[in-house]
């Protein structure tokens, strides 16, 4: 049939700017901790897709540069990152990207951390000593985190106050206690996050 080669009408400027603003606002966010706290464990609770995982099996090779204590039964790590992501709102949306967690693998936390606007710290009150560079890592380069403190077993030996005492942590942090199986739990700490997120660039524009 004639004109059934012509090609469609460009979109509108007009049509343009309607696609943008029903977009949704995509925001990257960052799972990062030390080696075992749960960071692969909070991405796959909270995804609403199949998350992206990148662990390998942990190896006798490893014996010597793998701390395992008070994780003995750890048998993959993560070498990569691990990849998700969850629908706050109809305007927005959360990429989640969890961290490795071995010293060897954090030559990779600079470019994660490219566009991430916060970060969720996990720890793990057996060992908090495993998440002092993730936090190192942040407050040097001014990304706005929160803690999560991921109560393994679904316990949780220690008040907030205390576990922030022992991480040194400014008042303007905040301490969550948390179970990263649970979905909605690791909702909750994502949505403190953005909330957070939220107020300083709500701050920021009336100053």
């Amino acid at each position: 049939m004639a004109g059934s080669d012509r090609a469609a009408p460009a979109p509108t400027a007009s049509a343009r700017s309607t696609a943008r603003s029903a977009a949704p606002d995509a925001v990257k966010i960052l799972i990062a901790g030390g080696f075992g706290v749960g960071k692969t464990t909070m991405v796959g609770s909270v995804s609403e897709i199949s998350p992206l995982r990148t662990e390998e099996p942990l190896t006798a090779a490893g014996l010597d540069v793998d701390d395992l204590a008070g994780i003995e039964e750890k048998r993959a790590t993560t070498v990569a990152l691990d990849f998700g992501r969850i629908t706050i709102t109809r305007d927005l949306v959360l990429y989640l990207f969890g961290t490795p967690g071995q010293q060897r693998f954090w030559f990779m936390w600079n470019d994660l951390s490219i566009g991430a606007l916060g970060a969720v710290v996990l720890v793990d009150v057996r060992r908090p000593e495993s998440s002092f560079a993730a936090i190192d890592f942040f407050e040097r380069r001014g990304i706005p985190f929160v803690v999560g403190v991921n109560g393994f077993h679904g316990r949780h030996p220690y008040p907030a106050a205390e576990i922030r005492e022992a991480l040194a942590l400014p008042d303007h942090v905040q301490v969550l206690l948390c179970d990263a199986r649970e979905r909605t739990s690791s909702r909750d700490v994502l949505i403190a996050l953005i909330d957070q997120l939220i107020d300083a660039a709500t701050g920021a524009a009336a100053s």
